[in-house]
Order: C-alpha cells, then structure tokens, then sequence
C-alpha cells in the first residue's frame, strides 16, 4: 500500500529537527548514494530507537519490520508507519523463513530495506554476532549491502526505557558492500558476504 507522502514528509522532517536538537545528531557518509540502486540497509542494534534514526535520516522511503508492540500507542504507530514500519507479532517473526521471504517480497518490489543483522537489540551496548537472514537475502536478489553503524543510542534509550536521554548520536553510512555473480553463486558466498558486513561493521564502530 502507497504510504502517505505528505504525511511521511511532515513525520520525517519532524523527528529530524527533533533529533537534531534534542540528540545533536550528527551523520557521516563514506560514499555518496546511487540514486539508481536499491539497498539492503543493514544497521547495529541498540535501541528501538534505531530505526527512527535511519529511516530519518536515510535520503529516500526505507521498509522494515518492527515488533508489533511498537504500534500499541496508536500516534507513534502511524508515525513510524510513515517511516516505513512494518508490524510483524512475536509469532511471526520467530519463522526465520517467513520472515526472510517477507524482506525478500519488500526488496523485489523496489524497496530500499532495513535489517538489523545481530536479530535483536543488544543488551550490552556491544555489537553482537550477526545473523546470517541477511547474507541469504543479498545473495538470492543479488542486492548491495549498505552498512550503517549507530553510536549513543543505546544510552539514549536502552533496552525497557521509555524514555529518550538527551545523549549525542551519531550515525555512519559506510561504504557499499558488491559483489560478483561468483561471490553469489559460491557455496561460501554467504559467509564471504557475512565476513564482509562484519568488518564493515567492525571499521564503521570505530568511528566515534
């Protein structure tokens, strides 16, 4: 379903400012965008404030799938609705399958989409060890993989806050990750793919 374009554009370029002022956030880019090229945007997992922040202050309509939870406050529902959200129950998203289908369906119909490779917010603070969904995805749709890593919002809101902290954020979009028809059609092209992202993410958390 089409979102709303006026109403995404009046809910992202509030949150923006709102984030700006009340987070000073700040954003780094390491290549410039293809405009002509969808992505697999895969980001670190802090803080249900996350997907916020990058579907803020990614330039173009990102999807994604946020846990159903989330959308139980029915204004900060369409909110992050218009951002892209997608509702998925605990039920649903415990098949790994379906729900790598589902962002499979997403990408195919021309939809730059969001995953968080670790599978869940990390309780820590410290990057997790990622997940393979997101290797797969790239691998059957042949999609380029952007990085993007997160530092602050896990002290801005930690795992059960309610609350956002006025803690600086700030948000690295790194470089993007291609690959060959070979790299794809290996057997250990998913794990070149996952050790790829993993050092991707390893040299963007030293951007603080």
């Amino acid at each position: 379903m089409k979102q709303n374009k006026i109403f995404y554009a009046i809910v992202k370029f509030t949150f923006k400012i709102l984030l700006l002022i009340y987070n000073r956030v700040r954003v780094r880019w390491l290549e410039k965008l293809p405009p002509d090229e969808k992505f697999i945007v895969a980001c670190n997992h802090a803080s249900n404030l996350d997907p916020v922040l990058v579907g803020c202050f990614f330039p173009r309509e990102l999807r994604y799938f946020a846990k159903e939870e989330l959308f139980t406050n029915k204004l900060f529902g369409a909110c992050i609705s218009a951002l892209g959200a997608m509702p998925v129950s605990r039920e649903n998203n415990s098949s790994a399958a379906g729900a790598l289908r589902a962002f499979m369906k997403l990408y195919q119909d021309g939809n730059d989409v969001l995953i968080f490779p670790e599978g869940g917010r990390t309780l820590d603070g410290n990057l997790q060890p990622l997940e393979g969904g997101v290797a797969l995805v790239a691998s059957h749709e042949k999609a380029p993989i952007l990085p993007v890593f997160i530092h602050g919002s896990f002290k801005a809101m930690p795992p059960h806050s309610a609350l956002i902290k006025p803690t600086k954020i700030k948000i690295t979009f790194g470089k993007i990750l291609r690959f060959s028809e070979e790299v794809y059609k290996s057997k250990d092209g998913r794990k070149i793919i996952m050790d790829s992202l993993n050092n991707a993410f390893k040299e963007l958390e030293k951007c603080s």
